[in-house]
């Protein structure tokens, strides 16, 4: 194959749409349900995983923050916002909906499945 634009579309190098997916997760005694969308690993999580490892910044809520979107594929959190930086008050994401998230994103992308 020659690399170009086409080529790379033909043989799917491009990420494409976020993912719909439903995520559960108890908070508490609470069990909660929600959609989600998840945005395949590509070039944005790349750059936000080697952002992480050369500012010593947190690897997890990067890959979180780039891979969970809306349905336009915008990001619904910052690192920050997972971290709870961004609002001490408010604090880090519950660790249940943390472990929820880091699922998905890894059924999403195949992780931990064998090739075949």
């Amino acid at each position: 194959m020659q690399l170009s634009i086409d080529s790379l579309k033909q043989a799917g190098a491009f990420t494409g749409a976020p993912v719909e997916r439903e995520i559960t997760w108890k908070q508490g005694d609470k069990e909660n349900t929600a959609t989600v969308y998840v945005r395949p690993l590509s070039y944005r999580s790349a750059v936000s995983d080697l952002f992480a490892a050369g500012s010593k910044g947190d690897p997890i809520a990067g890959r979180i923050a780039a891979c969970i979107c809306d349905e336009k594929g915008e990001a619904v959190f910052t690192a920050a916002d997972i971290t709870g930086e961004a609002d001490p008050e408010r604090g880090p994401l519950d660790g249940g909906l943390t472990m929820a998230l880091l699922a998905v994103i890894g059924e999403v992308n195949g992780m931990g499945k064998t090739r075949g």
